[in-house]
């Protein structure tokens, strides 16, 4: 059975406790502090998957808040099922397409932005809908604080050469960037490995990563 057609998942998530709901979403800008119940840095991962990634993060560092946004609620499902088996205060899940995350953070209210394994969309058509395009860097611009951060991994090449460069043209510019995270010794200290990492990297394929900042 393929994850997008478990039955019944979207109503789960619709009544789980560790998922945001839908119809609050459009109150959520600025309110983040009063959602986790503290002024604690907010780290968001688009596109999450089954939650190994954030969830692994929120348990080493509960001194920061994590929101996990997926689009598909069957693999969504997977990440609430994470946390009832083990509940963490600081990790909270939205259920939204990308396009709209402009629209639930505030100005300046988000740390750092996690893009892990992103849907590569390879047709030139659908370039706009890639996470690291031009387009949603723009999004990203106007939830980031200041000195924020947007940390990318992926081992899709041709993807990762079109993230690089659309960062210039997009007011963007890399702080770290390397073709082959996992042979980087000081990289690799405190890398939290997602799925489709373990998958991709057992299988002999280079993880690319970069992490970007503002240019000014």
């Amino acid at each position: 059975m393929r994850l997008r057609n478990v039955t019944g998942s979207r109503e789960v998530i619709a009544e789980s406790r560790f998922v945001v709901r839908e119809e609050t979403l459009k109150d959520c800008p600025g309110t983040w502090g009063q959602i986790f119940g503290n002024d604690r840095p907010i780290y968001v991962e688009i596109g999450m998957g089954k939650g190994q990634f954030i969830h692994t993060m929120a348990k080493e560092h509960p001194e920061i808040n994590y929101v996990g946004v997926e689009k598909y609620s069957t693999v969504l499902l997977r990440a609430v099922q994470k946390m009832e088996l083990e509940e963490l205060p600081n990790l909270k899940f939205i259920r939204m397409d990308a396009e709209e995350i402009a629209e639930v953070f505030g100005p300046g209210e988000v740390a750092k932005i996690y893009l892990n394994f992103s849907d590569p969309w390879p047709k030139d058509r659908h370039a706009k809908r890639r996470l690291p395009s031009r387009e949603f860097l723009a999004r990203y611009d106007k939830i980031l604080a200041k000195d924020g951060r947007i940390e990318f991994k992926t081992d899709n090449r041709p993807l990762f050469d079109f993230a690089v460069e659309e960062l210039e043209p997009a007011g963007w510019k890399a702080e770290v960037l390397t073709y082959d995270l996992h042979a980087d010794p000081v990289l690799m200290e405190g890398n939290v490995c997602t799925e489709y990492e373990e998958k991709f990297s057992a299988m002999g394929n280079p993880i690319c990563k970069y992490v970007i900042c503002r240019s000014n």
